[in-house]
């Protein structure tokens, strides 16, 4: 489906709402000899698993680790979140709402949304029909906006044809012209800092006239006379924010002076508190009703003309603006105004600077009250059971689905939840038994050794997560996540396309959505499809994980997506690089981390080259890590072996490569420094913002520095002043490459010489030995319990078996 159908079908969801639950991910059931070994069950089940991304485990029905925090001393404040915010075509909704209700504020005409079928207007969608049929003035028969009534969702009536004219042409008409018109006004309009250094003729800046007060005797008007007396000094005082012309007025004077009222003389009026100037009717210069408001920064008595058309006639329909102090002409503006508003009124560039704003990043606020797991459990309960009005655990999983689905694609509904996420098991303590764990029982020590225990399984052998010395929190160091009903987390992958496994300890279940990793770029470009303008403002959107889309709209794009139900003792794994999202049933409490076999060591390689293009950081170096297993070769197992010899293999290769041609282009200067040593900040790439483990450049002429990729356009200084800094030469990676092969070549060794023993035309001398030796070997070398090493095993028992006796028989003689 092409990008504008994605839209407009995601339009056409968004305005009824439906949804159909997508397919079932598949759920695994080991036996308990299965379960002993997490790394190889999954292995095992990875290729029915990983085409739909997520699936679900179910322990032996006796594996039941006790929960080991402290629910006293668990504290907790967590995040705050408005659902319908969540979702992305709801967001954009609310956004251009926002705009709206600001531009119509902003000029004095506060806007209420109309209301049509029990619902209020979606302004957006009429919008984008509308667009979608021409615009406005291309939308000139009933043919069209029947059409658009239906794309709507709305009825096909006469009566409501008309609505959404009428309500477009009074509403979103005068916004579009100004959005239109807003760079022409803009290029028009003179601002006040060029009018106050302005002189009388000075052409193309003249933007007042200086009035003299002897001239304005001069001006006679019967009808309006009015002796008044002025004292002697005007004075100005600030009261408030606003500065106002007190006149002292004196009895004594009156005699003096006449002057008459007119427009200059009433400009004098003091606004706000303070006295005002006898003779005039207060209510007539009351602040909230006159839209002359004095520019105080200029003489009181000039004569205000409109920035557009420069003219200062018309004065009844002459408009001050409340920012900026400059002066239109209602019918100037475009477009333009029937009568002088009510509030507020504010000018063309004042409302673009304000219309137009950028919006801030959306993300979640924190929560102002801190909970215990008892307090946060009685707030979660009790919100749950009120919504739906009935006790929480009775409420179906299928009805509290597709009510938060409807939450989610509704701009009217104002549900806000709070998610207890991302806790810290450093800080906390684990939901798992650990070594650390107070009070343990005797029966706790099996859950303690489990490499099910996801403080265990990043780290078992096996995983090559094991090599990175850090504890990275919430990868290689478990978070825990305390949930209540529609808290939700959004569509994201985990960190450099890496593993997960989510256990839910304990409470209602945990509703999954996965999408398989072959269909990551298909949700991608799905989603930025579906809500192109968020994407504008935010390109990273989905590496925030603030934003969820309706399965059913991505699934209509042709993303493959599944679902799952977790219920309390169950474990959900999600497989490299697949998109995941999913809400909670009501009041739980999870624990999740990150693992990474072998087999995930060149879909990490790809990862990292696909961060570089979206210049996004990198949690770990991939190359350290590789290179560190490689020097640690004895403690890999054949498959690792076999993974970072080829990993090895192409980064030697690709780094020569760069180094060989940056020598072509004259770099001299070369050092060695050890980049483990470095912050991580201190060896980032300037242009992708990769993290530098086998070199980088760095200029010390502008203090630049990237990896060699990017060396040639990180600056353009002399090579002279560039320095290649390297952590091994290539003597020492070819060196450390042909140490990996030695390993995967000693284990190819030991499987020719294994298969050549077990043939049944192999010798019989010396036979128990060479099996005693192979088996021995294995076990040095961490070979995998192969099917070959079990029929080794066998046949040394069996050899074993026959020959005892024979021995036992001669040393008897």
């Amino acid at each position: 489906m092409d990008i504008k159908n994605i839209q407009k079908n995601a339009m056409q969801k968004s305005a009824e709402f439906t949804f159909t639950p997508p397919p079932e991910a598949p759920v695994f059931e080991p036996t308990a000899e299965e379960f002993l070994d997490p790394l190889s069950y999954i292995a095992k089940i990875r290729p029915v698993a990983e085409k739909t991304g997520i699936c679900k485990i179910k322990p032996p029905s006796r594996w039941q680790p006790p929960f080991s925090l402290d629910v006293d001393k668990l504290k907790f404040v967590p995040r705050i979140q408005k659902v319908n915010e969540l979702e992305a075509i709801t967001r954009l909704k609310l956004l251009f709402l926002e705009k709206i209700l600001k531009f119509w504020d902003l000029q004095g005409s506060p806007l209420k949304i109309p209301m049509i079928e029990n619902k209020t207007l979606d302004l957006y969608c009429l919008k984008f029909w509308v667009d979608e049929e021409g615009g406005f003035e291309n939308c000139n028969t009933p043919k069209k906006w029947r059409k658009i009534a239906n794309s709507m969702g709305y009825s096909q009536n006469t009566s409501t044809m008309n609505f959404l004219r009428s309500n477009y042409e009074k509403i979103l008409l005068p916004y579009e012209i100004f959005e239109k018109s807003k760079a022409d006004i803009l290029k028009t309009v003179k601002k006040t800092e060029t009018k106050t250094e302005s002189k009388v003729g000075e052409p193309g800046k003249l933007m007042f006239k200086e009035v003299s007060v002897e001239s304005i005797t001069k001006v006679k008007d019967e009808s309006e006379v009015k002796e008044e007396k002025l004292s002697k000094s005007i004075k100005k005082t600030k009261t408030g924010s606003d500065i106002t012309i007190e006149i002292d007025l004196t009895k004594s004077n009156l005699e003096n002076e006449v002057l008459k009222r007119n427009r200059e003389l009433r400009r004098l009026a003091c606004y706000g508190p303070g006295p005002k100037m006898p003779g005039l009717n207060d209510e007539e210069f009351d602040i909230t009703k006159s839209r002359k408001r004095p520019r105080y920064d200029l003489d009181p008595l000039a004569i205000y003309i409109c920035a557009i058309c420069q003219k200062d006639h018309r004065d009844d329909l002459l408009l001050i603006c409340n920012g900026c102090q400059d002066t239109y002409h209602t019918f100037c503006l475009k477009p333009p105004l029937t009568a002088v508003p009510d509030g507020d009124w504010r000018c063309p560039c004042c409302i673009a600077a304000e219309v137009h704003k950028p919006a801030e990043a959306f993300g979640f606020a924190q929560a102002e009250r801190e909970y215990t797991l008892q307090q946060f459990g009685e707030m979660a309960d009790k919100f749950k059971s009120e919504y739906f009005s009935m006790s929480g655990h009775l409420v179906p999983t299928n009805v509290a689905e597709k009510e938060f689905w409807r939450i989610i694609s509704s701009v009217e509904e104002d549900v806000t939840v709070e998610y207890g996420a991302d806790l810290h098991s450093m800080d906390h303590g684990s939901g798992f038994p650990t070594k650390s764990s107070l009070n343990l029982y005797p029966g706790d020590q099996e859950y303690v050794d489990s490499g099910w225990n996801l403080n265990n399984l990043p780290v078992l052998e096996g995983s090559v997560l094991r090599f990175i010395n850090a504890d990275i929190s919430g990868m290689t160091v478990p978070w825990m996540y305390v949930g209540m009903c529609f808290s939700a987390f959004c569509w994201h992958n985990e960190d450099h396309w890496s593993y997960s496994i989510n256990y839910l300890h304990w409470g209602e279940a945990k509703t999954w959505y996965g999408v398989p990793g072959s269909g990551a770029e298909l949700l991608e470009n799905a989603m930025k499809a579906a809500a192109p303008d968020l994407f504008k403002t935010q390109p990273d959107l989905l590496h925030q994980l603030v934003t969820i889309m309706n399965p059913n709209i991505l699934m209509a794009a042709g993303v493959p997506i599944y679902r799952t139900d977790q219920q309390a003792g169950e474990f959900v794994i999600t497989f490299p690089r697949a998109y995941h999202a999913g809400f909670n049933q009501g009041y739980n409490f999870a624990e999740a981390v990150n693992f990474a076999p072998p087999d995930w060591l060149p879909i990490g390689r790809e990862c990292i080259t696909h961060y570089k293009k979206l210049k996004r950081f990198c949690v770990f170096s991939h190359d350290e890590l590789i290179c560190k297993m490689a020097l640690e070769g004895d403690r890999l197992d054949l498959d690792t072996a076999l993974q970072t010899q080829k990993e090895l293999m192409r980064a030697t290769q690709e780094e020569g490569s760069f180094r060989g041609k940056l020598a072509d282009k004259g770099i001299k200067n070369v050092r060695r420094t050890a980049f483990e040593l470095l912050g991580d900040d201190e060896r980032l790439c300037e242009i992708c913002k990769t993290t530098c483990f086998l070199s980088s450049v760095s200029c010390s002429e502008c203090k630049h520095m990237a990896c060699l990729q990017h060396a040639e356009v990180m600056c353009e200084c002399k090579w002279e002043k560039k320095t290649l800094y390297y952590r091994y030469d290539m003597d020492e990676l070819h060196i450390m490459v042909q140490t990996i092969d030695f390993r995967v070549n000693s284990f190819d060794k030991w499987m020719t010489d294994a298969k050549t023993l077990l043939l049944p035309t192999a010798p019989d001398i010396g036979r128990l030995q060479k099996l005693k030796n192979l088996i021995d070997e294995a076990d040095e070398l961490k070979l995998p319990k192969c099917k070959l090493f079990h029929q080794l095993k066998e046949e040394y028992t069996k050899t074993t078996e026959n020959t005892e006796p024979i021995v036992i028989e001669l040393d008897d003689d």
